[in-house]
């Protein structure tokens, strides 16, 4: 944490100076002491320090200036930071100018020169003012502060990027907030450029994509090497696997991720059948110690970094970014895994990003808090979600076609579930329609079975339901199922086209795609058992198979 400020203006160098070193002397150990000859100078300075999230405790300003009178300075500091002590330093001739301060810009004490000994004349009053001052300090919040509109997609976008990516952040509701409001004043800020994101130098961007605010936090985004014995396409469970067994087998290995690490059971409030962990864990946590071996280990996080296509050239592959770099690689595991299917409801695109989410409940939690929210789907993920938006919202409702949640959720879930008040399961249920002006407010509920329909007030809409590969980004002919997933091993057998396309003598190893070298594990996979364990389980594996693929090429 931020030491707070005093602050020492006088425009003698030789004064200046001099009560510099009695007061850093006396406070450097609680207080971080700044001094300047110029007026001006200091006001420019605290906009920077706003910009900052710094704290000011003190003021302590000479009156004679000639930029400006201290007591005009000190009140232009005031609008600045209020809370922090306003001192003047006068000569006697100034004590009247100073008594009338104490009404126009309430100054808090004025402080004879000369000083000394600072011990008997400086320090005491200085002590009086400080120790005021803390009884009221609340430490501000140090680090990436988010000021934008609740209901914005891209503010939800920004917010659930760094909470993906275990980055600590403020949210300023610039509708509610005022120093939210404050600093888009101060930097003269358009609400119509929000959201605006201020990290901790003070600088800020405006509406910024998810590559600007990655490469601000120190992601990596550029690959390092020309060359990597084997490329892991999306940071979930299995690839994160994949690369702390590649790594520390040896592998020069590189994962790359378009959003953040551990995929959808990196939203997981709560993972409690993860094995080695009684009491559970979360996916965030999971996702962070995963991280943090597979960086110690020496693989290289790409991220956030989109794959658009992969290309063959000899026995090498080609990855193409989004951004148009290539890289190359020996090897390709997929473990891009599975994103929720959209839920058809008229008028769903519309509030998507602004009351309804896929996913996402960490997110935006606390916005829920008080009010009744509505979670689509009836798997784990929907019940982890429940329970954990249980601990905000007035009513949590789970929405499911089926009956009950007997055949598509873990028991201990549905007994967790059955024991919290306000969470209630609508069982042959589905949302028809949404409605709102800039974000949602009610949805429309219909009973499958008596075909009634009724509207309700909601203010969040969480959408957990089916399982979509996320496959079509591939250009490659690589062979999958009906449903998009990819085909692996002896299964490829079957298909016709593989047939005509697998040229080498030996068959495709357990996890291999019908393209030597390019494997696939965890939810992509056809076949996949989509559980965190049984994925953490394959990306482990496939990097056997990459040992395997090396060694004969």
């Amino acid at each position: 944490m931020n030491k707070p400020i005093i602050l020492i203006v006088d425009d003698d160098p030789q004064v200046l100076r001099a009560v510099t070193r009695d007061v850093r002397n006396q406070y450097a150990k609680d207080y971080r002491v700044m001094s300047t000859s110029s007026a001006n100078e200091a006001l420019d300075t605290l906009k920077d320090l706003k910009n900052k999230n710094e704290t000011v405790a003190v003021f302590l300003s000479d009156q004679r200036m000639p930029e400006m009178l201290g007591v005009e300075f000190l009140g232009k500091a005031k609008e600045f930071f209020p809370e922090a002590k306003r001192i003047l330093l006068t000569a006697y001739s100034d004590t009247e100018a100073a008594i009338r301060a104490i009404n126009d810009v309430q100054l808090d004490y004025y402080l004879m020169k000369p000083w000394d000994p600072p011990e008997e004349k400086l320090y005491p009053a200085l002590n009086e003012q400080l120790e005021d001052w803390q009884n009221q300090y609340t430490p501000l919040f140090q680090g990436i502060r988010i000021v934008g509109y609740q209901w914005s997609p891209r503010s939800h976008q920004v917010k659930d990027f760094l909470s993906g990516n275990l980055i600590p952040y403020q949210w300023l509701d610039i509708e509610s907030n005022e120093a939210g409001k404050e600093l888009l004043t101060l930097n003269k800020i358009e609400n119509s450029t929000l959201p605006a994101v201020f990290f901790e130098d003070g600088t800020f961007l405006l509406n910024p994509n998810l590559q600007e605010v990655g490469g601000r936090t120190g992601m990596r985004s550029k690959a390092s090497k020309t060359m990597y014995d084997v490329a892991i396409i999306g940071a979930g469970p299995s690839g994160l696997a994949g690369a702390v067994y590649g790594a520390s087998e040896g592998l020069n290995t590189t994962l790359i991720e378009k959003r953040a690490p551990g995929g959808q059971a990196g939203t997981s409030s709560r993972i409690e059948n993860y094995l080695g962990f009684p009491n559970g864990l979360s996916g965030a946590e999971l996702s962070r110690r995963a991280i943090t071996q597979a960086s110690r280990f020496g693989a290289e996080l790409l991220s956030p970094q989109e794959v658009v296509d992969i290309s063959l050239k000899d026995n090498y592959k080609i990855i193409t970014l989004a951004d148009g770099s290539v890289i190359n690689t020996k090897a390709v595991i997929i473990t891009t895994g599975v994103d929720y299917r959209a839920l058809e409801a008229t008028d769903v695109e519309k509030f998507t990003g602004a009351g309804i989410y896929y996913g996402a409940s960490t997110t935006e939690a606390h916005a829920c808090r008080g009010c009744d929210v509505y979670i689509v789907g009836g798997g784990n993920s929907a019940g982890q979600s429940a329970m954990y938006l249980s601990n905000f919202a007035e009513n949590v409702f789970i929405v499911v076609r089926k009956k009950d949640l007997s055949s598509t959720m873990s028991q201990y879930l549905i007994d967790q579930i059955k024991g919290t008040p306000n969470i209630q399961v609508m069982g042959e249920t589905i949302v028809g329609q949404v409605f709102g002006n800039e974000k949602l407010e009610e949805i429309c509920l219909e009973n499958l079975v008596t075909k009634e329909r009724k509207q309700v007030k909601a203010a969040a809409l969480f959408i957990f339901i089916g399982a979509k590969p996320v496959t079509d980004w591939i250009k490659l002919e690589i062979i999958k199922d009906e449903k998009g997933f990819i085909e692996t091993g002896r299964d490829l057998l079957k298909y016709e086209a593989f047939k005509k396309s697998w040229k080498l003598e030996r068959e495709p190893y357990l996890l291999e795609t019908c393209s030597p070298g390019i494997f696939a594990a965890g939810d992509v996979r056809a076949g996949a058992m989509n559980r965190v364990a049984s994925a953490v389980g394959e990306g482990a594996m496939a990097i056997k198979f990459v040992h395997e693929y090396l060694a004969e090429n």
